[in-house]
């Protein structure tokens, strides 16, 4: 108590002119309609500018939620697609889900770390055996494929680029048919090229390369380039063909795992000939 009336002594002259600065502000704003109308106006304009900030930053922290929930969903789509189905019944041709089986299921990640700089370059992915992830199994976005997983672990995998020197993903020229394996020369990120092509093909450019979806990994048709230029192979009756990349390495953000449903059984049925070459 002492210390309070001590208080009052020692700023009794300050604190009598606030009290009287409040008496006459607020008989000026009771007594003006503008000056009140305007402090009004200041408070509603901070206040509004307040929860557009705040509705703003909580737009943004729901960012990442609702990009999650739409890789899902866009996972859970494709898996319904006709790429990903296996028709039962080959002489109909009515598109109708009883006449499928789904072969395909896609697994959402997102990229944890990546490179694009060195001579074989890898993805992290922060999915791993908890998931489902298995070795070998494709991985792509929503531009085009990525590469293949190459090792996992309970949580995470890694992703082998292909960004590669043994890539070897089977491709081909959507329009022809024409098919090959999809190489990479560890020069320039967003180019690879086509191996295996006849020089006796005509090779349109800008033509869309696909998977060709022979090894089980990755479905037929998922993209991979556009044909940007060809050339002869010297001493080869081969085209070397480069291919412009759908997906830009360096800003891959959230992919998709691809399950094989089906790819035992078929590893299986072509394990004898395999053997034989």
């Amino acid at each position: 108590m002492r210390n309070f009336l001590a208080f009052i002594r020692q700023f009794r002259v300050l604190l009598f002119f606030a009290l009287l600065q409040g008496i006459v502000l607020t008989w000026h704003f009771r007594s003006l309609n503008y000056p009140r109308s305007q402090y009004l106006t200041t408070a509603s304009t901070f206040t509004g500018k307040f929860y557009e900030t705040q509705h703003e930053i909580t737009q943004y922290l729901n960012l990442r939620r609702n990009n999650s929930w739409l890789q899902r969903e866009n996972a859970r789509l494709h898996k319904y697609e006709n790429k990903s189905l296996m028709k039962l019944e080959r002489n109909l041709v009515k598109i109708d889900d009883t006449l499928h089986k789904v072969q395909y299921a896609y697994i959402p990640a997102e990229v944890i770390n990546s490179t694009y700089t060195r001579r074989n370059n890898y993805f992290t992915l922060n999915v791993g055996k908890k998931q489902g992830i298995e070795k070998n199994m494709g991985v792509f976005s929503a531009n085009g494929v990525l590469g293949t997983v190459h090792s996992v672990g309970e949580h995470f995998c890694i992703v082998k680029s292909c960004l590669t020197k043994n890539i070897n993903i089977a491709v081909m020229i959507e329009s022809s048919g024409e098919h090959g394996f999809l190489k990479w020369d560890g020069k320039d990120a967003r180019r690879g090229s086509l191996t295996g092509i006849s020089n006796d093909s005509k090779v349109e450019k800008w033509s869309k390369v696909v998977t060709r979806g022979s090894a089980g990994i990755f479905p037929q048709g998922l993209p991979v380039g556009k044909v940007e230029k060809t050339k002869v192979l010297e001493g080869k009756p081969l085209w070397d063909v480069t291919i412009l990349f759908s997906e830009n390495f360096r800003r891959v953000q959230r992919v998709y795992v691809i399950k094989n449903l089906l790819r035992d059984e078929q590893l299986d049925l072509e394990k004898p000939y395999q053997a034989q070459q």
